[in-house]
């Protein structure tokens, strides 16, 4: 890349903003967290965090975290999906949606899981949320993060945009396309990211871009609301992308409230930037549609269990043994795995699916064994028998460690809480927790 060509390009187009920009010291990037709706509320998360922050002004559930060696992922709330580390202004699109519990709602370009897991907490367990990532490494992130913030109603797809369309048409109420793009407003937080930087960069991207919103909207209903963002300055992935999907496709574009430092879009006004200078965050564009389209709503035909007759018996002598709550969605197994798959899910057989709903546990011989995912997604109240570490306790188990408990408790299966948060199962023989925190989560 041409230096020289980058900083008149953006001077052009920032004018004045450029400066200020770029010239802010690195160390100024803030760090933030948006707080699960499925563990707490904004208000108790703050009474009780344990290190300095100040609500974000892009999303309630939001904080900046005014603390620069901040390290979230070794803090308990994040092991138990209180929490998920996301920069501040990312954390404004996914609320535009307007999600609601019991909504079909699609993150087509989903990972690492920021704004998937808005999505899921605005959910609330009902409906259907299916997060996709084309990349599979990527995709195994996404799945990672949606199990650890206890998400059980999310569907993890490794797919074409172009491939979920054809499976899924005409069917989901709030679609978010948080595109590729270039990258220019991360650049101040991340000057390494200029390296890939080209002239032909942003039109590369926008035409991808147009490629992944046109497949998007092919899987929305009538009256349903997509929103687009990038972290980009480029008008070529932003404003004339706006531009081309109203002149193509039957859109309304809906104005977005500009609070604490959003500006305006570049000849349109209905839509956001957001610039660094003005806010603890880095540069982001949103824009938000309605669909006008003729699409008409998918019809889906009801699944059933697919269980064995042992299979089912040794379930629900678990469930009955260990839950307060009955789990509504479909059962099914892939091999001796026994899965929940959410409710309302048509058949995806034809697509590459890297998580089937939440993983309830295994079957051994004789007997079910519950998975780390159950005990993320269930909370506190909806098990029978629970055992509490403190976090002193949480170092060495999460280092796969056992844990000597204060006192005896008759042997079996226990969610493990940390801080009153489920930090999956794991077995207690006497005063012993056996260590069953995954292998590959482990850290010292």
């Amino acid at each position: 890349m041409s230096a020289e060509y980058f900083e008149a390009r953006e001077r052009a187009l920032l004018g004045e903003r450029y400066d200020t920009l770029y010239a802010a010291p690195q160390e100024t990037a803030a760090r933030g967290v948006t707080v699960s709706a499925l563990r707490t509320t904004p208000e108790e998360f703050a009474a009780r965090a344990d290190f300095p922050l100040r609500p974000s002004p892009f999303c309630k559930a939001a904080f900046v975290v005014e603390q620069p060696d901040f390290k979230p992922g070794r803090h308990p709330y994040h092991h138990a999906g209180v929490f998920y580390s996301q920069e501040p202004s990312a954390s404004s699109a996914a609320p535009l949606l307007g999600v609601k519990p019991g909504m079909r709602v699609l993150d087509l370009c989903a990972a690492p899981g920021g704004k998937s897991s808005q999505l899921a907490a605005a959910l609330q367990g009902q409906g259907l949320l299916v997060s996709n990532e084309y990349v599979a490494a990527r995709a195994e992130i996404l799945k990672s993060n949606l199990e650890r913030m206890g998400v059980s109603n999310a569907v993890v797809l490794n797919e074409t945009p172009a491939r979920i369309a054809a499976a899924l048409p005409e069917f989901f109420d709030r679609v978010l396309v948080d595109a590729p793009c270039s990258g220019e407003g991360m650049f101040r937080k991340q000057p390494d990211a200029m390296d890939y930087w080209s002239v032909d960069y942003p039109r590369e991207c926008s035409l991808l871009q147009r490629e992944i919103l046109e497949d998007a909207l092919k899987m929305l209903v009538p009256g349903g609301s997509l929103v687009y963002s990038t972290c980009t300055w480029a008008p070529e992935e932003n404003e004339e992308i706006v531009s081309w999907l109203l002149d193509n496709f039957d859109l309304e574009l809906e104005t977005i409230e500009k609070i604490n430092g959003m500006a305006e879009g570049i000849d349109h006004p209905e839509t956001a930037r957001m610039y660094p200078h003005l806010f603890k965050g880095e540069g982001q564009f949103v824009a938000k549609f309605r669909y006008l389209g003729e699409n008409r709503p998918a019809k889906i035909p009801s699944k059933k269990d697919q269980l064995s007759a042992e299979q089912k018996k040794w379930w629900q002598e678990f469930a009955k043994k260990h839950l307060k709550i009955t789990l509504e969605g479909v059962l099914e197994t892939f091999g001796d795995e026994l899965y929940l798959v959410p409710l309302g899910l048509p058949d995806l057989r034809k697509v590459k699916i890297a998580r089937n709903g939440l993983h309830l546990g295994t079957f051994k011989k004789n007997r079910f064994e519950p998975s780390f995912a159950l005990g993320l997604a269930l909370r506190p109240s909806e098990v029978k028998e629970t055992v509490s570490i403190t976090p002193e306790d949480f170092v060495h188990y999460v280092a796969g460690e056992t844990v000597q408990l204060r006192e005896t408790h008759p042997n079996g299966w226990y969610q493990v809480l940390v801080e009153g948060n489920g930090l999956g199962f794991a077995k207690v023989t006497g005063q012993t927790l056996k260590n069953f925190y995954p292998k590959g989560l482990r850290f010292r």
